[in-house]
C-alpha cells in the first residue's frame, strides 16, 4: 500500500467483519469472489468487539492471501493482547505473506464510549503498536482516521495531533471510519496537514442500505447520520428504495470524494457484494489514475 500511494495511483478496496459461524464464513467467502474480479487495491477483515474473534479473523486473513488473487490487509488492535502476543500475530501475518496491517487501539473492552484500560503487558495507543509492527518488519501500515474527531478526543486538534503521532510512528495511511458529508472528510486532511503529517487519508464508504442499522453503527462511534441525508428517505418504507436511495446517496458522496483529491475509496461492505459492485462501476472517475 505504501508504494501504490505514492505513485499517485487511487486505491479501491472492501472490508469485511470476520463471520460467526461457518454458514457466515460460506457467505463471506461468496462475497470475496464476487469483488475478486475488481482487483482492488487491497482487502480487510475486522476484529469482533474487543478482539473477540481474533483467531477467525488471523484465519480468513491468511486464506486470502493464500487461495486467492487478492492483497489482504490484516487488522490488529491493542485490546486484549500483550507485547508478546501482538508479536505472535504480527509472525503469523508475516509467514502467510501479509506484509500490510491495519494497526488500531480499538474499542475499550467495556464498549465503545467505556473508559480505555490498557491490557496488562500490553499497549495503550494505536501508536504504539505501529512502531511495533515497524520494529518486526518490512510491513506497510495503516491506521484508523475520523473525519468529526474521535469521541475521546478532546478537540478535532488535538486528534490531528494524534494522527501527526502516529505519522511520527511510521503509519503509511490512514482510513476513515463511516461518516455521510465529505466537507467533513476534506476538513480532516486539512487539520491533518496543519499538525504536519502528509499521510495520505483515504475515505471508507459504508453504503446506506438499511437506515436503522446505519443509525446504530454510527451512534456506536458518538455520531448521528446527518439530518440532510435522513430527510431523503422521508416517505420510505420499502426496502428496494431505501436501497437505491442508500445507492444513490453513496455513489455522489464517492465522486465528489474523488474528485476533491481523496487517494481512494475503502468500502465497508457488511459481508455483502451487490450494492459496493454497484457503486464501484457507477463511479465516473473510478478508472482514472
Amino acid at each position: 500500500m505504501r508504494d501504490l500511494l505514492a505513485t499517485g495511483r487511487r486505491s479501491f478496496s472492501f472490508e469485511f467483519f470476520p463471520p460467526k459461524d461457518d454458514e457466515g464464513e460460506r457467505t463471506l467467502w461468496q462475497t470475496i469472489r464476487q469483488l475478486e474480479p475488481l482487483h482492488p487495491s487491497f482487502v480487510s477483515v475486522t476484529y469482533g468487539a474487543g478482539g473477540s474473534t481474533r483467531d477467525r479473523t488471523v484465519r480468513v486473513t491468511e486464506r486470502i492471501a493464500s487461495e486467492t488473487t487478492l492483497t489482504p490487509v490484516g487488522h490488529l488492535t491493542c485490546v486484549g493482547h500483550g507485547r508478546d502476543e501482538l508479536r505472535s500475530i504480527i509472525g503469523r501475518y508475516a509467514d502467510a505473506g501479509v506484509r500490510n496491517v491495519l494497526a488500531l487501539r480499538g474499542d475499550p473492552p467495556g464498549g465503545p464510549g467505556a473508559a480505555w484500560t490498557p491490557t496488562p503487558g500490553g499497549l495503550s495507543y494505536a501508536s504504539e503498536l505501529v512502531a511495533l509492527v515497524k520494529e518486526l518488519g518490512d510491513f506497510s501500515v495503516g491506521v484508523a482516521a475520523f473525519p468529526e474527531g474521535h469521541r475521546e478526543a478532546s478537540s478535532v486538534e488535538a486528534d490531528a495531533a494524534v494522527m501527526r503521532a502516529k505519522a511520527d510512528a511510521g503509519a503509511d495511511f490512514g482510513i476513515t471510519e463511516l461518516f455521510f458529508r465529505p466537507a467533513d472528510y476534506v476538513a480532516l486532511v486539512e487539520r491533518c496537514q496543519a499538525a504536519g503529517s502528509a499521510m495520505p487519508i483515504i475515505p471508507g464508504i459504508m453504503p446506506i442500505t438499511n437506515l436503522g442499522q446505519i443509525k446504530r453503527f454510527a451512534e456506536l462511534s458518538g455520531r448521528e447520520v446527518p439530518e440532510e441525508v435522513v430527510r431523503r428517505f422521508d416517505g420510505v418504507s420499502e426496502a428496494p428504495d431505501v436501497r437505491r436511495i442508500g445507492i444513490e446517496i453513496a455513489t455522489e458522496m464517492c465522486d465528489d470524494l474523488l474528485r476533491q483529491g481523496a487517494p481512494g475509496l475503502h468500502f465497508y461492505t457488511l459481508n455483502r457484494s451487490t450494492a459496493t459492485r454497484e457503486i464501484f462501476r457507477s463511479l465516473a472517475v473510478v478508472a482514472e489514475p
